[in-house]
């Protein structure tokens, strides 16, 4: 047999036993899996690098934001593979992360993991602690989007316009001033038995940042502080389906966070909720229903509404649903869209874990049509998201940076991608994307535990830089794969 004969032949043999692997599960090692999802939040951050910070390729960066606007806007997180801070994604990052700490401590605890959670969602509230300092303002950009995607340089070294984008009376910006309350009032649950001075402090900036943006719109409610003040204000209530979410979204965590009947009260009588079959930064509902079905089934009857919709987002997803509407692809997962589509696809495993936990422990299951699904069978399907992307899949290769077989090389990010540079180091913006994001090599730095956007719809991938639908990772991927990871970690170790 020639030798480029026995190479083929042995490739195809290779292939083989990687597709017997992946069909047959493979054995994750889910707490390695955990431990990357949170050093790539890590290697997101922006700032001041404290001196514990993990990937050593990273450096300080954007020390000066926001003095444009003469505030400190030093910190949160870049978001993607650029360098702009946007508010409403590192806001969700944030939400979503606290969510997880709250429901699977016990897990990431068990994991050693519970810390370096807590220091990621620290990271982005002290950011926010910063971005709402003046009365009536938020700060919820940093960095200029046309620029910054005209240079491919790390974060370290930029030095494209770090213009601010900010709302105000005069600029009001319902979603993220929702986003950001709601990420303030999860945080605060996750601090409240650690570190209580800390999280009263966020629980007040919360309904600060959502009072501030309400009375612009003359919506009155009342309710109490958390020193037991009567406050007279508003809460935001605005008739256009796009803002409806985050609404529902904020409400329902500044009240489990409050507990203050007004909260409760605008879910009850004011908001607005709709089936959906996805659960991403930009569409809330599936989340918050999920978290109200948890209310209803506790005793807020008038709530069941919400345990309509969560099962109704549940009958959407599941193949085996009469009313099924997601496409999934010919291996598996979950695809919505081609643009950065693992972020639905741990969207949709985050969900039905959560809710998996909720049927059993109240001895529900969902219905649909003549279909009845338990809390296994959509523990199962959560954790054959997770597995897809980890490696069980047609293609048998990994879609998480530095994780199992065949990782992606490429992700399509400037930090990872660059050389580390002196400080001093002038770069050319139109040779940048010539001497690096140009190239056909892998990374020059290991972005640990990104999780990408995955495959397309017919389950193929590739890897190259310049396919940012496929390669670019982002925190909100990785924060919704979290809490699945830490209990696939603790529950289905060897399974």
């Amino acid at each position: 047999m020639a030798a480029s004969s026995l190479v083929a032949w042995l490739a195809v043999f290779e292939g083989f036993w990687v597709a017997v692997a992946s069909a047959n599960g493979g054995g994750f090692d889910y707490q390695d899996a955990l431990t990357k999802s949170i050093i790539f939040l890590e290697a997101q951050r922006s700032g001041k690098l404290p001196p514990n910070h993990r990937p050593s390729w990273r450096g300080d960066s954007a020390l000066q934001d926001g003095k444009l606007a003469n505030v400190d806007l030093v910190g949160g997180y870049y978001d993607a593979g650029d360098n702009v801070k946007y508010g409403l994604p590192m806001a969700f990052t944030v939400t979503t992360l606290s969510w997880a700490a709250i429901l699977y401590q016990s897990e990431l605890k068990a994991a050693g993991e519970m810390e370096n959670v807590r220091a990621a969602i620290r990271w982005g509230t002290d950011y926010f602690i910063k971005a709402s300092s003046r009365r009536d303002h938020l700060f919820v950009q940093v960095g200029d989007p046309v620029k910054d995607h005209q240079c491919w340089v790390r974060p370290e070294n930029m030095n494209t316009p770090r213009t601010i984008l900010e709302i105000d009376p005069s600029n009001p910006g319902t979603e993220i001033a929702a986003e950001t309350a709601a990420a303030l009032a999860a945080a605060s649950v996750v601090f409240r038995g650690f570190d209580h001075a800390y999280s009263r402090r966020l629980l007040n900036k919360a309904k600060l940042v959502l009072i501030q943006q309400a009375h612009l719109f003359g919506f009155n409610f009342l309710f109490f502080s958390s020193d037991s003040e009567l406050i007279n204000s508003y809460l935001l209530f605005m008739l256009t389906h796009g803002l409806q979410d985050e609404l529902l979204w904020a409400a329902t965590w500044l009240y489990i966070a409050t507990r203050r009947p007004i909260f409760l009260q605008y879910i009850q009588e004011e908001s607005i909720s709709a089936t959906v079959a996805e659960f991403s930064w930009d569409l809330k509902y599936a989340g918050a229903q999920v978290l109200l079905s948890k209310l209803y089934l506790e005793g807020h009857e008038d709530l069941e509404i919400f345990k309509q919709d969560a099962d109704s987002f549940i009958c959407s997803v599941l193949p085996a649903s009469p009313y099924h509407q997601v496409y999934m692809s010919p291996g598996g997962l979950v695809h919505l869209r081609d643009g950065a589509n693992a972020q639905y696809v741990t969207g949709t495993a985050f969900l039905f874990s959560v809710y998996s936990d909720l049927l059993a422990q109240h001895n529900q299951q969902v219905t649909c049509g003549n279909q009845h699904f338990t809390s296994t069978h959509l523990m199962a399907f959560a954790k054959q998201q997770m597995d897809y992307l980890l490696g069980k899949n047609p293609k048998g290769r990994s879609f998480m940076v530095g994780f199992g077989n065949k990782p992606p090389t490429q992700a399509h990010h400037r930090g990872a991608s660059v050389p580390v540079l002196s400080m001093s180091t002038v770069v050319s913006c139109p040779m940048s994307f010539a001497d690096w994001f140009n190239k056909n090599a892998p990374n020059l730095h290991e972005l640990t535990g990104a999780i990408v956007g995955g495959p397309d719809k017919y389950d193929n991938f590739v890897d190259q830089r310049s396919n940012s639908a496929m390669t670019e990772p982002t925190t909100y991927t990785n924060s919704l794969a979290v809490g699945v990871l830490a209990k696939l970690a603790k529950h289905h170790a060897n399974s």
